[in-house]
């Protein structure tokens, strides 16, 4: 089933898309280092630097992969985590389930929004039955599981998905599945899937296609280094924008390299929220502030003495600042005729001032 506004979704009472402000995620991952107290400062930071949401990862090791060192389980050359087992990278930045329910209870009391994404179905029932979170998130990777996704969709709680190396068929099945099961709020995520992603590479245009193909909400998920990518996208109608974050990429984690600081991500929120608000909406002619500005124009002045009778010319007329007289565009039709009285040099033309 389709929303009745599918441009348009809320998480916990926060409209997305719209007019409404970009809803930002600040993504954990592995940046908690195993040190729960670690990760709570995370959500902290993440709530006072602005953002919306502080999201998790919900697997382990054995729930993603299996322990093995054969070739087909060992991370590429050209990856930041090169010569390492898929196991062992998800060893060490898996997020501890028994700290998610603690994490969202910190999330309310802040007020920041905590949810996850799962990577396989008995993470959704633990987000469900043992954490309560009020969204999902759908990885980039993972949105050829179909089964995952019908699992996710069934809970008819808001997904946000991550469309990282998809072709268009395959966000097509899994926008399908997704709304087939019962979702009727989804938000796409355009993204590329590289660690860190370069800025030519980004292709943001890809986000206002995304939301005409599918007639759903949309935004950005974002791995790349410059602040400037974030920004754009939100002036090409990014409605969320997804950032990876630590308390400091000096103290390592899987993700660091690539994540924001809390006053990195604090200077790219405000300057996020600028950028939604200057996008606006079509509009011409002036704006309330510029009333003022609008004396400033040029208009037809007369620029010497004249007496009655005096025919108007190139001499005695000019299209001068400021904008007090005829337009401009009169000039022609002011030319030849003669003046209906004295007029003084220096006197913004007026209709009453023309005589035939």
């Amino acid at each position: 089933m389709v929303s009745k506004n599918p441009q348009k979704m809320s998480i916990n009472g926060r409209h997305i898309g719209g007019a409404s402000p970009t809803y930002f995620i600040a993504e954990m991952s592995g940046n908690h280092c195993q040190d729960f107290e670690h990760a709570k400062e995370i959500v902290r930071a993440a709530k006072q630097a602005g953002a919306d949401a502080l999201k998790m990862q919900t697997y382990t090791a054995d729930t993603m992969t299996i322990d093995c060192h054969k070739q087909w389980f060992k991370i590429g050359r050209n990856s930041i985590w090169a010569g390492r087992t898929l196991y062992d990278l998800y060893s060490e930045a898996y997020t501890p389930w028994e700290w998610q329910p603690k994490l969202k209870e910190l999330g309310d009391e802040l007020g920041i929004e905590v949810f996850s994404t799962p990577f396989d179905e008995t993470a959704v029932d633990f987000l469900e039955q043992e954490v309560g979170v009020n969204a999902y998130k759908i990885s980039s990777f993972e949105i050829i599981d179909i089964p995952l996704l019908k699992k996710v969709a069934a809970t008819g709680k808001p997904i946000i998905m991550s469309t990282g190396m998809a072709t268009l068929a395959e966000i097509d099945l899994a926008v399908q599945t997704l709304r087939q099961g019962g979702s009727e709020s989804i938000a796409l995520l355009h993204c590329v899937s590289a660690y860190p992603a370069e800025p030519s590479q980004m292709n943001l245009m890809t986000i206002s296609h995304l939301r005409e193909t599918f007639s759903a909400v949309t935004g950005l998920s974002d791995h790349s280094l410059s602040p400037a990518v974030a920004i754009t996208a939100v002036t090409l109608g990014a409605s969320i924008v997804e950032k990876h974050f630590t308390l400091s990429r000096e103290s390592g984690g899987p993700d660091a390299v690539f994540s924001m600081e809390p006053d990195e991500l604090s200077e790219l929120i405000e300057h996020i929220r600028q950028a939604h608000q200057a996008r606006g909406r079509i509009s011409y002619g002036p704006k309330e502030n510029e009333f003022g500005s609008l004396d400033y124009r040029k208009s037809i002045f007369v620029v010497e003495d004249m007496e009655k009778g005096d025919a108007f010319t190139r001499h005695n007329t000019r299209v001068i600042r400021p904008g007090y007289g005829l337009k401009p565009s009169d000039l022609d039709l002011i030319l030849g005729r003669k003046a209906a009285k004295n007029i003084e040099r220096g006197t913004p033309l007026s209709w009453d001032l023309v005589g035939s």
